[in-house]
Protein backbone atom coordinates (compact mmCIF):
# COMPACT_ATOMS: atom_id res chain seq x y z
CA UNK A 1 0.00 0.00 0.00
CA UNK A 2 1.23 3.55 -0.60
CA UNK A 3 0.83 5.69 2.17
CA UNK A 4 2.13 2.45 4.23
CA UNK A 5 5.08 2.26 2.51
CA UNK A 6 5.63 6.17 2.58
CA UNK A 7 4.68 6.32 6.68
CA UNK A 8 6.88 3.42 7.33
CA UNK A 9 9.80 5.08 5.24
CA UNK A 10 9.79 8.76 6.01
CA UNK A 11 7.82 8.31 9.75
CA UNK A 12 8.72 5.29 10.95
CA UNK A 13 9.19 6.13 14.86
CA UNK A 14 6.66 8.77 15.43
CA UNK A 15 4.20 7.83 18.65
CA UNK A 16 0.86 8.76 18.11
CA UNK A 17 -0.83 11.64 19.70
CA UNK A 18 -3.46 10.66 21.51
CA UNK A 19 -6.61 12.96 21.89
CA UNK A 20 -10.18 13.06 23.69
CA UNK A 21 -12.63 12.79 21.41
CA UNK A 22 -14.09 16.61 20.92
CA UNK A 23 -16.39 17.66 23.69
CA UNK A 24 -20.20 18.69 22.30
CA UNK A 25 -20.99 22.35 23.38
CA UNK A 26 -23.39 24.54 23.05
CA UNK A 27 -23.51 25.05 18.81
CA UNK A 28 -20.70 22.15 18.04
CA UNK A 29 -21.59 18.95 17.77
CA UNK A 30 -19.66 15.66 17.08
CA UNK A 31 -19.74 13.02 14.22
CA UNK A 32 -17.08 10.15 13.45
CA UNK A 33 -17.40 8.10 10.33
CA UNK A 34 -15.45 5.35 8.44
CA UNK A 35 -14.76 4.76 5.25
CA UNK A 36 -11.25 3.81 4.17
CA UNK A 37 -8.28 5.97 4.29
CA UNK A 38 -8.61 8.88 6.73
CA UNK A 39 -7.13 11.64 4.35
CA UNK A 40 -9.80 10.74 2.02
CA UNK A 41 -12.40 11.13 4.42
CA UNK A 42 -11.07 14.40 6.00
CA UNK A 43 -11.10 15.61 2.60
CA UNK A 44 -14.38 14.40 1.83
CA UNK A 45 -15.59 16.65 4.99
CA UNK A 46 -13.56 19.31 4.90
CA UNK A 47 -15.48 20.67 1.68
CA UNK A 48 -19.19 20.55 3.21
CA UNK A 49 -20.42 24.30 4.93
CA UNK A 50 -21.17 24.43 8.73
CA UNK A 51 -18.67 21.41 9.02
CA UNK A 52 -15.34 23.36 11.62
CA UNK A 53 -13.26 20.64 12.09
CA UNK A 54 -11.64 17.08 10.93
CA UNK A 55 -9.73 15.13 12.60
CA UNK A 56 -7.87 11.48 11.50
CA UNK A 57 -7.45 8.97 14.01
CA UNK A 58 -8.95 5.77 15.23
CA UNK A 59 -11.99 4.46 17.43
CA UNK A 60 -13.16 1.14 17.87
CA UNK A 61 -10.56 -1.00 19.44
CA UNK A 62 -9.58 -1.77 22.97
CA UNK A 63 -5.91 -0.82 22.92
CA UNK A 64 -5.26 2.53 24.52
CA UNK A 65 -3.51 5.38 22.26
CA UNK A 66 -2.52 2.98 19.29
CA UNK A 67 -0.34 4.34 16.72
CA UNK A 68 -1.02 4.00 13.18
CA UNK A 69 1.43 1.20 12.42
CA UNK A 70 -0.39 -0.76 15.56
CA UNK A 71 -3.90 -0.14 13.81
CA UNK A 72 -3.07 -0.71 10.34
CA UNK A 73 -1.51 -4.25 11.68
CA UNK A 74 -5.43 -4.72 11.85
CA UNK A 75 -4.37 -6.45 15.43
CA UNK A 76 -6.00 -3.63 17.55
CA UNK A 77 -9.41 -3.79 16.79
CA UNK A 78 -9.88 -0.16 16.11
CA UNK A 79 -10.86 1.48 12.71
CA UNK A 80 -9.13 4.37 10.44
CA UNK A 81 -12.03 7.63 11.14
CA UNK A 82 -12.13 11.10 10.66
CA UNK A 83 -13.74 13.26 13.79
CA UNK A 84 -16.47 15.83 12.53
CA UNK A 85 -16.78 19.16 14.74
CA UNK A 86 -19.52 21.03 13.19
CA UNK A 87 -22.50 23.36 13.54
CA UNK A 88 -25.75 22.03 13.56
CA UNK A 89 -27.54 25.25 13.10
CA UNK A 90 -25.20 25.65 9.83
CA UNK A 91 -25.35 21.46 8.64
CA UNK A 92 -27.35 18.37 10.00
CA UNK A 93 -26.51 15.13 10.99
CA UNK A 94 -28.82 14.00 8.29
CA UNK A 95 -26.50 15.86 6.09
CA UNK A 96 -23.35 14.26 6.85
CA UNK A 97 -25.04 11.26 6.60
CA UNK A 98 -25.75 12.12 2.78
CA UNK A 99 -21.96 12.98 2.79
CA UNK A 100 -21.10 9.70 4.10
CA UNK A 101 -22.97 7.13 1.71
CA UNK A 102 -21.41 9.20 -1.09
CA UNK A 103 -18.53 8.85 0.10
CA UNK A 104 -18.35 4.95 0.88
CA UNK A 105 -18.50 1.38 -0.93
CA UNK A 106 -21.53 0.40 1.03
CA UNK A 107 -20.92 -3.58 -0.17
CA UNK A 108 -17.21 -3.99 1.01
CA UNK A 109 -17.14 -5.57 4.97
CA UNK A 110 -13.56 -6.07 3.97
CA UNK A 111 -12.24 -2.76 3.85
CA UNK A 112 -12.75 0.10 1.39
CA UNK A 113 -11.55 0.33 -2.57
CA UNK A 114 -7.94 -0.63 -2.57
CA UNK A 115 -7.26 -0.48 1.14
CA UNK A 116 -8.47 -4.15 2.87
CA UNK A 117 -8.44 -5.26 6.28
CA UNK A 118 -11.07 -4.64 9.25
CA UNK A 119 -9.14 -1.30 10.19
CA UNK A 120 -10.76 0.50 6.85
CA UNK A 121 -14.17 -1.16 7.56
CA UNK A 122 -17.04 1.37 6.88
CA UNK A 123 -18.69 2.52 9.74
CA UNK A 124 -20.89 4.94 11.61
CA UNK A 125 -20.08 5.63 15.30
CA UNK A 126 -23.37 7.09 16.90
CA UNK A 127 -22.40 9.76 19.56
CA UNK A 128 -25.10 9.14 21.48
CA UNK A 129 -28.83 7.60 21.02
CA UNK A 130 -30.39 10.21 18.23
CA UNK A 131 -27.13 10.03 16.37
CA UNK A 132 -28.06 5.96 16.11
CA UNK A 133 -31.59 6.30 15.51
CA UNK A 134 -30.71 8.61 12.66
CA UNK A 135 -27.88 6.88 11.22
CA UNK A 136 -30.05 3.21 11.38
CA UNK A 137 -32.94 4.66 9.30
CA UNK A 138 -30.32 6.66 6.38
CA UNK A 139 -28.93 2.55 6.23
CA UNK A 140 -31.99 1.07 5.69
CA UNK A 141 -33.33 4.26 3.01
CA UNK A 142 -30.10 3.60 0.99
CA UNK A 143 -30.58 0.03 1.28
CA UNK A 144 -33.75 0.20 -0.18
CA UNK A 145 -32.17 2.62 -3.01
CA UNK A 146 -29.61 0.53 -4.01
CA UNK A 147 -31.62 -2.26 -4.25
CA UNK A 148 -32.90 -1.30 -7.67
CA UNK A 149 -29.63 -1.45 -9.16
CA UNK A 150 -27.44 -3.78 -6.99
CA UNK A 151 -28.07 -7.10 -5.43
CA UNK A 152 -25.49 -6.94 -2.41
CA UNK A 153 -26.58 -5.90 0.87
CA UNK A 154 -25.34 -2.97 2.71
CA UNK A 155 -22.91 -3.93 5.36
CA UNK A 156 -21.71 -0.29 6.67
CA UNK A 157 -21.93 -0.98 10.73
CA UNK A 158 -23.49 1.60 13.28
CA UNK A 159 -21.84 1.52 16.26
CA UNK A 160 -21.49 3.47 19.36
CA UNK A 161 -18.67 5.72 19.73
CA UNK A 162 -15.53 4.76 21.69
CA UNK A 163 -12.80 6.73 22.79
CA UNK A 164 -11.28 8.39 19.85
CA UNK A 165 -7.45 8.91 19.51
CA UNK A 166 -6.12 11.09 16.92
CA UNK A 167 -3.48 10.13 14.75
CA UNK A 168 -0.29 10.99 13.86
CA UNK A 169 0.41 14.85 13.25
CA UNK A 170 1.63 14.00 9.71
CA UNK A 171 -1.88 12.47 8.77
CA UNK A 172 -3.36 15.73 9.81
CA UNK A 173 -4.68 17.51 6.73
CA UNK A 174 -2.71 15.25 4.25
CA UNK A 175 -4.24 16.04 1.45
CA UNK A 176 -3.40 19.91 1.99
CA UNK A 177 0.61 18.87 2.97
CA UNK A 178 1.12 16.73 0.61
CA UNK A 179 -1.49 17.32 -2.36
CA UNK A 180 0.68 15.05 -5.11
CA UNK A 181 0.96 12.07 -3.11
CA UNK A 182 -2.69 12.42 -1.55
CA UNK A 183 -3.85 12.82 -5.64
CA UNK A 184 -1.53 9.84 -7.08
CA UNK A 185 -2.85 7.68 -3.93
CA UNK A 186 -6.79 8.79 -4.45
CA UNK A 187 -6.45 7.56 -7.71
CA UNK A 188 -4.45 4.71 -8.02
CA UNK A 189 -6.94 3.72 -5.18
CA UNK A 190 -9.73 3.61 -7.90
CA UNK A 191 -11.87 5.79 -5.00
CA UNK A 192 -13.52 8.25 -7.40
CA UNK A 193 -14.13 5.21 -10.20
CA UNK A 194 -15.65 2.80 -7.65
CA UNK A 195 -17.94 5.43 -6.18
CA UNK A 196 -19.06 6.90 -9.43
CA UNK A 197 -20.03 3.07 -10.39
CA UNK A 198 -21.94 2.90 -7.55
CA UNK A 199 -23.55 6.71 -6.79
CA UNK A 200 -23.55 7.91 -10.29
CA UNK A 201 -23.99 11.75 -10.59
CA UNK A 202 -24.40 11.82 -6.73
CA UNK A 203 -20.89 11.20 -5.98
CA UNK A 204 -19.69 14.10 -4.45
CA UNK A 205 -16.09 14.15 -5.57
Amino acid sequence: MLRRIFAVLSLAGILAAAMPAVSQTQGTAVATFGSGCFWCTESDFDKVPGVLSTTSGFMGGSLPNPSYDMVTSGRTGHVEVVQIAYDPAKVSFQQLLEVYWRNVDPFDARGQFCDKGSHYRPVMFAHGAEQKKLAEESKVAKAKELSARFKFPVVVSIEDAKPFTAAEDYHQDFYKKNPAHYTRYRIGCGRDARLKQIWGASATN
